[in-house]
C-alpha cells in the first residue's frame, strides 16, 4: 500500500506538519497554490517565558497579489535571519539539545535565500536529518499535473500510484471523497492528537514549531511524533 500527503511548505512548521510527512509514502509539497499572506508559510511560533512569540520572515507582496507560493521572494531588506536565531538562542538557552542544533540552523538561516518555499523545504530538510525522517518527497511545481482542488489532488494520488490520501481534516470541507474512491484511492483524514512533552517556561503550549520539540528533546523528537511516551 502507498500514501501520499500533499502539504503546502511552512517555515519551521509545527508538529502535525511532520506527523503527516512521517505517516507518507510520497510527500509532495504543493508549492504551487496561490500564497495566502496571513498563512504559515512564512511563519511560526516559538515559546518564551510570557508565552508564545512569532518569527516571520518578511517577504515581498507589493503587486504580486495571487502569486504562487514558490513565486514568493523574500524581503532581505531586514536581518530577520539573525533576529531568529538571537530569539530561538535567547528563549531556549536552556535547553538540552540547544548547542547541538542552533549552530547548524543559524549556518542555514543566515545563507542568502530569496526563494520563500526553498527556505521552508530546506528547513524541513535540516530537521528530518536530525531526527531521523526519511520519505520521497516532490514538488507539485515540478510534476506538470495541471488542474483544480480534488482532481489535482487526485491526479497526483494517481500519478504516484497510491492507494490511499492522507489528509488535513479541514479538507472535509471540499474533498471529492466519492471521486477519490471510484479511482481506487482511500481517504484518510489526519485527526490529529497533539502529544504533550517537556518543555521550559512553565505550563505546556501546544501548537508551536517544532523548534520547539526539537530543542527540548532531540533525537527523541521522533518517538514523540509516533506518539510514543517517554
Amino acid at each position: 500500500m502507498s500514501v501520499v500527503v500533499v502539504l503546502q511548505p511552512g517555515y519551521l512548521p509545527w508538529l502535525g506538519f511532520f506527523d503527516q510527512l512521517i505517516r507518507s509514502d510520497v510527500f509532495v509539497y504543493y508549492d504551487d497554490v496561490q500564497y495566502d499572506k496571513h498563512g504559515w508559510r512564512n511563519r511560526n511560533r516559538i515559546k518564551s517565558p510570557t508565552g508564545p512569540i512569532w518569527l516571520t520572515v518578511p517577504v515581498l507582496n507589493g503587486g504580486r497579489f495571487g502569486q504562487k507560493i514558490h513565486e514568493v521572494e523574500i524581503d532581505n531588506r531586514s536581518s530577520w535571519a539573525r533576529k531568529h536565531i538571537t530569539a530561538i538562542g535567547q528563549n531556549y538557552s536552556k535547553a538540552p539539545y540547544v548547542r547541538r542544533f542552533l549552530p547548524q540552523l543559524e549556518e542555514l538561516l543566515m545563507r542568502r535565500w530569496d526563494s520563500l518555499a526553498e527556505l521552508d523545504i530546506a528547513s524541513v530538510e535540516m530537521i528530518c536529518d536530525w531526527i531521523g525522517i526519511h520519505r520521497k518527497v516532490e514538488r507539485s511545481s515540478k510534476l506538470g499535473i495541471e488542474g483544480e482542488q480534488s482532481g489535482r489532488l487526485l491526479d497526483i494520488c494517481r500519478h504516484f500510484k497510491a492507494d490511499r490520501y492522507l489528509s488535513g481534516d479541514s479538507a472535509q470541507n471540499y474533498l471529492d471523497i466519492e471521486a477519490f474512491a471510484q479511482q481506487g484511492v482511500q481517504v484518510e483524514w489526519q485527526s490529529y492528537q497533539h502529544p504533550v512533552y517537556r518543555q521550559l517556561h512553565g505550563e505546556f503550549i501546544p501548537y508551536l514549531s517544532i523548534i520547539d520539540l526539537v530543542m527540548n528533546l532531540g533525537e527523541k523528537s521522533l518517538s514523540v511524533l509516533n506518539g510514543k511516551p517517554l
